[in-house]
């Protein structure tokens, strides 16, 4: 594990010594209790991070800036993957489990395997690739940055879509993630299908509207332990906690590209 505080260094210094070409990964979306998980990974040209004068972690650009950052990104990158991960996939298998899935299916659907592979916060085994993770990558690793952008960016626009068909949750403005208006929200009218019902506060509106889960959920250890989310009311549709799940979520490999 490496501590980003080297700003590009690092990425050069793995292609200066011929261990190119080197992919970024970066995730949005997982902190969040409605939505997909968006996964990217990225290979920018050598150097080419100083055309990309705006570049940094995603979550410190305004939108506007991140939306010239994406263009920019699209199409001066090498190659890219962008890898949706649906709220009934977390649901089903865990966020940690399909977190490290998502990012091995990024790494595998770019069209040329990476000499090496950097990723943001934490080390992901089974990378086919050797593979390092970068504390806060998305400030110090070009590649990563530009992982963050085309994950963030993607996720954004398919909340703003999803607002459309849902306006009373405001996905537009929260993007799913577990703000006093979402909460509000959630209290207010139950969890929609776009949530991930095995979250314990979605599970606990569900259970306070009566609501049973649309689909099958692997209940957190957080709301299996919490004794506000009354888990019987539940169990038509709820399995065994994430961590069997593990196995399953193991055998599914490919990539999804996303333009």
């Amino acid at each position: 594990m490496v501590r980003g505080e080297l700003f590009w260094g690092l990425q050069g210094a793995l292609e200066r010594r011929g261990l190119g070409p080197v992919a970024g990964v970066d995730e949005a979306g997982a902190g969040a209790c409605a939505g997909p998980l968006v996964v990217a990974s990225c290979v920018l040209k050598p150097g080419d991070a100083a055309r990309l004068p705006e570049l940094t972690d995603s979550k410190m650009l305004t939108a506007k800036a991140r939306d010239r950052v994406y263009d920019r990104v699209l199409a001066r990158a090498l190659d890219y993957t962008v890898v949706v991960v649906p709220s009934t996939e977390v649901d089903l298998f865990g966020i940690r489990v399909m977190n490290l899935e998502a990012m091995r299916r990024a790494v595998a659907g770019l069209r040329q395997t990476p000499g090496y592979v950097l990723i943001d916060g934490f080390p992901v085994p089974g990378m086919p690739a050797p593979s390092v993770a970068v504390i806060k990558g998305d400030r110090s690793v070009a590649s990563i940055a530009a992982a963050s952008v085309l994950a963030k960016v993607t996720r954004d626009r398919i909340m703003a879509g999803l607002h459309e068909d849902l306006p009373d949750y405001g996905f537009d403005v929260h993007k799913g993630y577990s703000t006093a208006d979402h909460i509000a929200a959630l209290t207010k009218h139950g969890p929609s299908a776009a949530h991930r019902w095995s979250y314990t506060n979605v599970a606990t509106a569900a259970a306070a509207h009566g609501l049973t889960p649309p689909h099958r959920v692997v209940l957190t250890y957080a709301a299996l332990e919490n004794p506000s989310v009354p888990v019987r009311a539940l169990a038509r549709r709820v399995g065994n906690n994430e961590r069997s799940a593990a196995p399953a979520a193991g055998r599914s490999r490919g990539g999804a590209r996303v333009s």
